[in-house]
């Protein structure tokens, strides 16, 4: 007769196997892009237009460039919108301001406000205003929620009062441009 330790020592190593835990997946690799940039083509009849740069930074993105062909010394909104479509010709076709959150609107930096709300552009006696703002709360790639790559970058007549719902009666869109990836 064989003896069967072998096959029980066998089956016992099977089982130790088995009831091993199994070491955590790996987190997926992360896919957010470092910039992006958003060429603003005139809309509504206007002459503005301009080049945005988007840097990815560690509390959401920043954002850089000049729109020029605003009225001298103007104040004008400038919003993230939910849409990466400038097809139609008042750039309605880019949809609301961007607002995964479902807050109201406001002012970034007081209290509730939409993910695309930023302050309001000041155009230079030659009508270009320099865009220089911080948008806190989004990332840049990677189709998380928060995710304004793809999206669209508007420009409004007038200024964002940062109050009225439900987009701050900017006014019409005067330019506006798809937020693409720069790889």
């Amino acid at each position: 007769m064989r003896s069967s330790l072998p096959l029980l020592a066998g089956l016992c190593l099977l089982a130790a196997c088995a009831s091993a835990p199994t070491p955590p997946a790996a987190p997926p690799a992360a896919h957010a892009a470092q910039q992006a940039r958003a060429v603003l083509t005139s809309a509504s009849g206007s002459l503005v237009s301009g080049t945005v740069t988007l840097r990815a930074m560690a509390d959401g993105v920043h954002l850089t460039g000049t729109l020029g062909g605003f009225a001298p010394q103007s104040v004008h909104a400038l919003h993230v919108h939910e849409r990466g479509d400038c097809s139609a010709a008042d750039a309605s076709s880019a949809g609301a301001h961007f607002n995964p959150t479902g807050a109201p609107h406001g002012r970034a930096g007081h209290g509730a406000h939409h993910l695309g709300d930023m302050d309001n552009l000041v155009a230079d006696a030659d009508g270009v205003a320099r865009v220089d703002v911080h948008l806190r709360g989004v990332t840049l790639g990677g189709g998380a929620p928060n995710d304004i790559a793809g999206r669209a970058l508007v420009a409004h007549a007038q200024p964002d009062d940062y109050a009225t719902q439900p987009a701050g009666n900017a006014g019409a869109r005067v330019a506006c441009g798809v937020i693409a990836i720069v790889r």
